[in-house]
């Protein structure tokens, strides 16, 4: 863009002079976009390219992270559970005392889920509905035939929660894997008893302890027996192993769960 340029008052400069007044003149007739370009600009603070840097999440703590959906179970025994239940898409081994297994049906079928039992011909469901087992979601497979664990693996599709007796065998590990897959896939809990499944994510075990009841003193040993003392040990691979004493108990037309607690009669059960 040109600029117009007052050349007055020149004479009787010197050259060096007639410059200097040339150069202001030009100068403030351009305004500052004739000045000399200025500086570039720089700063200090870090540039970071959103295309390239990573973003880097938050570890989460041991309460942060995410609990799996678990199968309820008798309020006495969740409080030895690190889940307070079954997880889903678990393996639990369940060995001992029969009244555990029996609790833990009643629970699940209680809730509104579904059971089924396969190669248990001898399952006691009087028990289980003397414990709140609602017996209508109960599916029981008694002789499943040569290949149980097919069974098993089949009812994992659209059943909460399957329970397989092994019949005092033992599960290759080849085929105890797949079979774990399945129900991790399928968000199903199964629970293996009365035989060999390496791998299970965890293991309960019951043994009776004692009996509550029968009298004391000229009358003991004597009366009727009111509740069934259980010693009942968790195990698994990434905890340490729980132990308690749970309490099976008559309650009015039912039975009832709750923790031991060393009061009234207790009759020593006899060792095996």
């Amino acid at each position: 863009m040109p600029v117009s340029v007052d050349l007055d008052g020149l004479d009787g400069l010197s050259r060096s002079e007639r410059i200097a007044v040339l150069r202001r003149r030009i100068s403030g007739a351009a305004g500052p976009a004739a000045a000399s370009p200025a500086a570039p600009v720089t700063s200090t603070a870090p540039v970071t390219s959103t295309a390239t840097a990573p973003v880097l999440e938050p570890v989460p703590t041991a309460a942060q992270r995410p609990t799996r959906p678990v199968l309820p179970v008798p309020s006495a025994l969740s409080a030895l559970l690190p889940e307070g239940g079954l997880a889903r898409g678990s393996v639990v081994a369940v060995s001992g005392a029969g009244s555990l297994l029996t609790g833990i049906l009643a629970s699940v079928t209680a809730s509104g889920r579904h059971a089924a039992v396969i190669g248990m011909p001898r399952l006691g469901l009087l028990a289980a509905a003397e414990m709140g087992a609602q017996l209508h979601r109960l599916a029981l497979v008694p002789n499943p035939g040569s290949d149980p664990v097919e069974v098993a693996a089949v009812l994992l599709d659209g059943i909460d929660l399957v329970v397989l007796g092994l019949g005092g065998s033992a599960v290759p590990p080849s085929r105890a894997r797949a079979v774990v897959a399945r129900a991790r896939a399928k968000g199903a809990t199964l629970v293996v008893t009365d035989g060999r499944w390496d791998g299970a994510e965890l293991t309960l075990s019951a043994r009776v302890d004692g009996y509550d009841g029968p009298g004391s003193g000229d009358r003991r040993g004597r009366g009727r027996v009111r509740a069934v003392r259980l010693g009942v040990e968790v195990q698994g691979r990434a905890i340490r192993p729980r132990t308690g004493r749970l309490v099976v108990a008559s309650a009015g037309e039912g039975v009832e769960w709750s923790t031991a607690r060393e009061n009234g009669p207790t009759m020593t059960a006899l060792s095996s």
